[in-house]
Protein backbone atom coordinates (compact mmCIF):
# COMPACT_ATOMS: atom_id res chain seq x y z
CA UNK A 1 0.00 0.00 0.00
CA UNK A 2 3.02 2.44 0.75
CA UNK A 3 3.73 2.81 -2.69
CA UNK A 4 0.58 2.99 -4.29
CA UNK A 5 0.66 6.90 -3.75
CA UNK A 6 3.45 9.07 -4.90
CA UNK A 7 3.03 12.87 -4.69
CA UNK A 8 6.39 14.08 -4.73
CA UNK A 9 7.97 13.99 -8.58
CA UNK A 10 11.44 15.59 -8.91
CA UNK A 11 10.01 19.00 -11.32
CA UNK A 12 6.40 19.39 -10.45
CA UNK A 13 4.96 21.44 -8.38
CA UNK A 14 5.32 20.54 -4.52
CA UNK A 15 2.42 19.51 -2.20
CA UNK A 16 2.46 22.01 0.28
CA UNK A 17 1.72 20.30 3.82
CA UNK A 18 0.81 22.25 7.26
CA UNK A 19 0.98 19.55 10.01
CA UNK A 20 -0.48 21.25 13.31
CA UNK A 21 0.02 19.32 16.45
CA UNK A 22 2.90 18.39 18.58
CA UNK A 23 4.45 15.69 20.96
CA UNK A 24 5.31 11.89 19.49
CA UNK A 25 2.31 11.88 17.46
CA UNK A 26 3.16 14.51 15.14
CA UNK A 27 6.63 13.38 14.61
CA UNK A 28 5.46 10.34 13.42
CA UNK A 29 3.68 11.82 11.17
CA UNK A 30 6.43 13.98 9.72
CA UNK A 31 8.76 10.83 9.07
CA UNK A 32 6.10 9.74 6.86
CA UNK A 33 5.55 12.65 4.97
CA UNK A 34 8.90 13.67 3.84
CA UNK A 35 8.54 10.44 1.41
CA UNK A 36 5.97 12.72 -0.76
CA UNK A 37 7.21 16.07 -0.60
CA UNK A 38 9.57 18.37 0.58
CA UNK A 39 7.09 21.45 0.96
CA UNK A 40 6.35 20.36 4.83
CA UNK A 41 5.24 22.57 7.46
CA UNK A 42 5.23 21.92 10.92
CA UNK A 43 3.49 24.09 13.25
CA UNK A 44 4.44 22.77 17.23
CA UNK A 45 2.58 24.30 20.25
CA UNK A 46 5.23 25.83 22.87
CA UNK A 47 2.59 25.14 26.22
CA UNK A 48 4.71 22.48 27.25
CA UNK A 49 6.10 23.25 30.84
CA UNK A 50 6.91 19.44 31.44
CA UNK A 51 10.01 17.52 31.98
CA UNK A 52 13.67 18.41 30.11
CA UNK A 53 11.84 21.25 28.60
CA UNK A 54 9.86 22.52 31.72
CA UNK A 55 13.43 22.96 33.42
CA UNK A 56 15.01 24.57 30.49
CA UNK A 57 12.07 27.01 30.17
CA UNK A 58 12.24 27.66 33.95
CA UNK A 59 15.98 27.68 34.04
CA UNK A 60 17.04 29.83 31.07
CA UNK A 61 13.48 31.32 29.82
CA UNK A 62 13.35 29.64 26.37
CA UNK A 63 9.78 28.39 25.31
CA UNK A 64 10.17 24.69 25.47
CA UNK A 65 12.22 23.11 22.91
CA UNK A 66 11.21 19.20 22.91
CA UNK A 67 8.33 19.12 20.87
CA UNK A 68 10.28 21.25 18.59
CA UNK A 69 13.52 19.12 18.68
CA UNK A 70 11.47 16.32 18.08
CA UNK A 71 9.38 17.68 14.44
CA UNK A 72 13.19 18.71 13.67
CA UNK A 73 15.03 15.02 14.17
CA UNK A 74 11.82 13.28 12.21
CA UNK A 75 12.34 15.57 9.48
CA UNK A 76 16.06 16.21 9.49
CA UNK A 77 18.10 14.10 6.81
CA UNK A 78 21.39 13.41 8.71
CA UNK A 79 23.26 10.35 10.11
CA UNK A 80 22.36 8.00 12.45
CA UNK A 81 24.94 9.00 14.74
CA UNK A 82 24.14 12.81 14.86
CA UNK A 83 20.29 11.39 15.41
CA UNK A 84 21.70 9.33 18.23
CA UNK A 85 23.63 12.15 19.70
CA UNK A 86 20.78 14.53 19.33
CA UNK A 87 18.09 12.07 21.48
CA UNK A 88 20.91 11.18 23.71
CA UNK A 89 19.63 11.54 27.30
CA UNK A 90 22.00 12.39 30.20
CA UNK A 91 21.77 9.58 33.14
CA UNK A 92 23.41 11.24 35.79
CA UNK A 93 24.56 15.07 37.38
CA UNK A 94 22.55 18.20 37.09
CA UNK A 95 21.87 17.40 33.67
CA UNK A 96 20.03 13.91 33.95
CA UNK A 97 17.10 12.91 32.10
CA UNK A 98 18.05 16.53 29.79
CA UNK A 99 18.00 15.36 26.10
CA UNK A 100 21.44 16.47 24.39
CA UNK A 101 18.73 17.79 21.56
CA UNK A 102 17.12 20.42 23.99
CA UNK A 103 20.13 22.00 24.62
CA UNK A 104 21.35 22.02 21.23
CA UNK A 105 18.32 23.74 20.45
CA UNK A 106 18.80 26.20 23.59
CA UNK A 107 22.38 26.94 22.84
CA UNK A 108 20.79 27.77 19.41
CA UNK A 109 18.16 30.17 21.46
CA UNK A 110 21.38 32.19 22.89
CA UNK A 111 23.23 33.13 19.57
CA UNK A 112 19.92 33.93 17.56
CA UNK A 113 17.66 37.05 17.49
CA UNK A 114 14.42 34.93 18.28
CA UNK A 115 13.20 32.02 18.87
CA UNK A 116 11.50 30.81 16.19
CA UNK A 117 14.63 31.87 14.34
CA UNK A 118 16.86 29.27 16.63
CA UNK A 119 14.14 26.75 15.33
CA UNK A 120 15.24 27.69 11.56
CA UNK A 121 18.80 28.00 12.46
CA UNK A 122 18.98 24.42 13.63
CA UNK A 123 17.00 23.02 10.86
CA UNK A 124 19.02 24.38 8.39
CA UNK A 125 22.36 22.49 10.71
CA UNK A 126 20.50 19.32 10.12
CA UNK A 127 19.24 19.62 6.41
CA UNK A 128 15.25 18.96 7.18
CA UNK A 129 13.22 18.48 4.81
CA UNK A 130 10.06 21.59 5.09
CA UNK A 131 10.48 23.61 8.02
CA UNK A 132 9.25 23.57 11.48
CA UNK A 133 7.66 26.92 13.50
CA UNK A 134 6.57 27.17 17.04
CA UNK A 135 3.00 28.41 16.69
CA UNK A 136 3.64 31.86 18.96
CA UNK A 137 7.09 32.85 19.68
CA UNK A 138 5.34 34.48 23.23
CA UNK A 139 5.50 32.39 26.35
CA UNK A 140 2.19 30.82 27.45
CA UNK A 141 0.62 28.64 29.88
CA UNK A 142 -2.39 26.67 29.70
CA UNK A 143 -4.81 26.04 31.51
CA UNK A 144 -7.32 23.54 32.40
CA UNK A 145 -11.07 23.79 33.31
CA UNK A 146 -13.03 20.91 34.39
CA UNK A 147 -16.63 20.42 34.30
CA UNK A 148 -17.05 20.44 38.01
CA UNK A 149 -15.87 23.78 37.84
CA UNK A 150 -11.96 23.47 39.01
CA UNK A 151 -9.20 24.96 37.32
CA UNK A 152 -5.69 23.99 37.18
CA UNK A 153 -3.00 25.68 35.54
CA UNK A 154 0.37 24.05 33.74
CA UNK A 155 0.15 21.78 30.73
CA UNK A 156 2.26 18.92 33.15
CA UNK A 157 0.01 19.52 36.28
CA UNK A 158 -3.19 18.56 34.14
CA UNK A 159 -2.69 14.48 33.77
CA UNK A 160 -2.68 14.74 38.00
CA UNK A 161 -5.92 17.08 38.74
CA UNK A 162 -8.08 14.95 35.74
CA UNK A 163 -7.23 12.02 38.54
CA UNK A 164 -7.68 14.37 40.75
CA UNK A 165 -11.02 15.70 39.90
CA UNK A 166 -12.38 12.41 38.00
CA UNK A 167 -14.13 14.12 35.70
CA UNK A 168 -13.69 15.46 32.21
CA UNK A 169 -12.15 18.70 30.90
CA UNK A 170 -14.31 21.47 29.81
CA UNK A 171 -12.13 23.70 28.32
CA UNK A 172 -8.74 24.71 28.44
CA UNK A 173 -7.25 27.86 27.36
CA UNK A 174 -3.68 29.66 26.86
CA UNK A 175 -2.64 32.07 29.59
CA UNK A 176 -2.14 34.91 28.82
CA UNK A 177 -5.09 34.46 26.07
CA UNK A 178 -4.48 35.35 22.73
CA UNK A 179 -1.35 35.66 22.10
CA UNK A 180 0.09 36.61 19.06
CA UNK A 181 0.91 33.96 15.95
CA UNK A 182 3.95 33.31 14.31
CA UNK A 183 3.48 35.37 10.90
CA UNK A 184 4.82 32.85 8.53
CA UNK A 185 2.73 29.97 10.43
CA UNK A 186 -0.70 32.12 9.22
CA UNK A 187 0.61 32.38 6.12
CA UNK A 188 1.97 28.64 5.51
CA UNK A 189 -1.30 27.73 6.34
CA UNK A 190 -3.18 30.28 4.00
CA UNK A 191 -1.10 28.48 1.14
CA UNK A 192 -1.42 25.04 2.05
CA UNK A 193 -3.05 22.41 0.15
CA UNK A 194 -3.54 20.07 2.72
CA UNK A 195 -3.63 20.61 6.41
CA UNK A 196 -3.13 17.84 9.30
CA UNK A 197 -4.21 18.36 12.82
CA UNK A 198 -2.97 15.57 15.18
CA UNK A 199 -2.32 12.94 16.11
CA UNK A 200 -1.33 13.51 19.57
CA UNK A 201 -2.88 14.57 22.75
CA UNK A 202 -6.34 16.34 22.33
CA UNK A 203 -6.05 19.12 24.92
CA UNK A 204 -1.97 19.37 25.66
CA UNK A 205 -0.60 19.35 21.77
CA UNK A 206 -3.66 19.70 19.74
CA UNK A 207 -5.74 22.19 20.56
CA UNK A 208 -3.56 24.94 22.34
CA UNK A 209 -2.09 25.80 18.78
CA UNK A 210 -6.10 26.10 18.07
CA UNK A 211 -6.15 28.92 20.78
CA UNK A 212 -3.30 30.94 19.29
CA UNK A 213 -4.87 34.39 17.91
CA UNK A 214 -5.91 33.85 14.04
CA UNK A 215 -4.87 30.88 13.81
CA UNK A 216 -8.39 29.02 13.96
CA UNK A 217 -9.94 30.83 11.74
CA UNK A 218 -6.93 31.19 9.67
CA UNK A 219 -7.25 27.03 8.91
CA UNK A 220 -11.37 27.89 8.54
CA UNK A 221 -10.54 30.04 6.07
CA UNK A 222 -8.01 28.05 3.82
CA UNK A 223 -9.16 26.25 0.53
CA UNK A 224 -6.85 23.16 1.49
CA UNK A 225 -7.95 19.75 2.36
CA UNK A 226 -8.45 19.83 6.27
CA UNK A 227 -8.31 16.10 7.78
CA UNK A 228 -7.94 15.03 11.47
CA UNK A 229 -6.01 12.22 11.81
CA UNK A 230 -7.36 10.78 15.04
CA UNK A 231 -5.56 8.80 17.89
CA UNK A 232 -5.85 5.32 18.12
CA UNK A 233 -6.15 5.16 21.61
CA UNK A 234 -7.87 6.90 24.77
CA UNK A 235 -5.40 8.64 27.02
CA UNK A 236 -5.06 8.35 30.36
CA UNK A 237 -5.63 11.55 32.39
CA UNK A 238 -7.00 13.50 29.30
CA UNK A 239 -9.13 11.97 27.17
CA UNK A 240 -10.54 8.79 29.31
CA UNK A 241 -14.06 7.44 27.93
CA UNK A 242 -14.14 9.69 24.77
CA UNK A 243 -15.10 8.93 21.89
CA UNK A 244 -14.10 9.60 18.21
CA UNK A 245 -17.13 12.09 18.02
CA UNK A 246 -15.96 13.27 21.23
CA UNK A 247 -12.57 14.39 20.10
CA UNK A 248 -13.78 16.26 16.82
CA UNK A 249 -16.42 18.31 18.94
CA UNK A 250 -14.03 19.46 21.41
CA UNK A 251 -11.88 20.53 18.63
CA UNK A 252 -14.51 22.39 16.83
CA UNK A 253 -15.65 23.95 20.55
CA UNK A 254 -12.07 25.39 21.29
CA UNK A 255 -11.19 26.18 16.87
CA UNK A 256 -14.13 27.43 14.76
CA UNK A 257 -16.28 25.96 12.25
CA UNK A 258 -14.68 24.49 9.09
CA UNK A 259 -11.61 23.34 10.68
CA UNK A 260 -12.18 19.57 9.85
CA UNK A 261 -13.50 18.09 6.37
CA UNK A 262 -12.40 14.48 6.56
CA UNK A 263 -11.53 12.11 9.74
CA UNK A 264 -8.82 9.15 9.25
CA UNK A 265 -8.78 6.55 11.97
CA UNK A 266 -7.35 3.44 12.21
CA UNK A 267 -8.95 0.20 11.69
CA UNK A 268 -6.72 -2.39 12.11
CA UNK A 269 -7.65 -4.71 14.82
CA UNK A 270 -5.21 -4.91 17.90
CA UNK A 271 -4.78 -8.39 19.65
CA UNK A 272 -5.71 -8.80 23.11
CA UNK A 273 -2.68 -9.82 24.67
CA UNK A 274 -1.28 -6.26 23.25
CA UNK A 275 -4.66 -4.20 24.64
CA UNK A 276 -4.83 -5.96 28.20
CA UNK A 277 -1.94 -4.13 29.89
CA UNK A 278 -3.32 -1.22 28.42
CA UNK A 279 -6.49 -1.38 30.04
CA UNK A 280 -5.12 -2.28 33.61
CA UNK A 281 -4.06 1.86 32.64
CA UNK A 282 -7.98 2.87 31.91
CA UNK A 283 -6.79 3.22 28.27
CA UNK A 284 -8.70 2.05 25.36
CA UNK A 285 -9.34 1.58 21.85
CA UNK A 286 -10.62 4.52 20.16
CA UNK A 287 -14.04 3.87 19.41
CA UNK A 288 -14.69 6.40 16.23
CA UNK A 289 -18.58 6.62 16.25
CA UNK A 290 -19.00 7.16 13.00
CA UNK A 291 -22.40 8.25 12.50
CA UNK A 292 -22.33 10.85 14.97
CA UNK A 293 -18.71 12.58 13.43
CA UNK A 294 -20.72 12.25 9.64
CA UNK A 295 -23.59 14.03 10.90
CA UNK A 296 -21.42 17.09 11.67
CA UNK A 297 -21.20 16.98 8.19
CA UNK A 298 -17.21 15.62 8.19
CA UNK A 299 -16.11 12.60 6.34
CA UNK A 300 -14.68 9.54 7.61
CA UNK A 301 -12.06 7.28 6.18
CA UNK A 302 -10.83 3.89 8.33
CA UNK A 303 -7.11 2.34 7.56
CA UNK A 304 -5.08 -0.41 9.37
CA UNK A 305 -2.37 2.04 10.31
CA UNK A 306 -1.68 0.61 14.04
CA UNK A 307 1.43 -0.97 14.25
CA UNK A 308 1.06 -4.68 15.98
CA UNK A 309 4.12 -3.98 18.17
CA UNK A 310 3.86 -4.00 22.38
CA UNK A 311 3.60 -0.46 21.88
CA UNK A 312 0.57 1.41 20.23
CA UNK A 313 1.00 3.82 18.03
CA UNK A 314 0.61 4.80 14.33
CA UNK A 315 2.99 3.05 11.91
CA UNK A 316 4.68 6.04 10.18
CA UNK A 317 4.50 5.23 6.84
CA UNK A 318 0.70 3.33 6.60
CA UNK A 319 -0.79 6.63 8.23
CA UNK A 320 1.63 9.10 5.03
CA UNK A 321 -0.08 6.70 3.11
CA UNK A 322 -3.77 6.89 3.64
CA UNK A 323 -3.01 10.65 3.90
CA UNK A 324 -1.87 11.11 0.30
CA UNK A 325 -4.72 8.55 -0.94
CA UNK A 326 -7.78 10.84 0.43
CA UNK A 327 -5.43 13.83 -0.66
CA UNK A 328 -5.32 12.21 -4.13
CA UNK A 329 -9.11 11.31 -4.27
CA UNK A 330 -10.26 14.89 -2.91
CA UNK A 331 -8.23 16.46 -5.33
CA UNK A 332 -11.40 16.76 -8.08
CA UNK A 333 -13.73 17.79 -5.81
CA UNK A 334 -11.44 20.79 -4.91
Amino acid sequence: MYDEVKVYVPGRKELKIVAIGGGHGLSTMLRGLKRYTKDITAIVTVADDGGGSGMLREDLGILPPGDIRNCILALANTEPTMEQLLNYRFTEGSLAGQSFGNLFLAAMDGISGSFDEAVHRMGEVLAITGRVLPVTNQSVHLEAEFVNGSRVLGESKIFYAKKRNDCRIRQVRLVPEHPKPLPESIEAIAQADLILLGPGSLYTSIIPNLLVDGVAEAIAKSRALKILVMNIMTQDGESDGYTGADHVRALLHHGAPGIIDVCIANNAVIGEAILAPYRQEGVEQLRLEREEIEAMGIQVEEYPMATGERYIRHDTYALASAIMEVYRRSRPTR
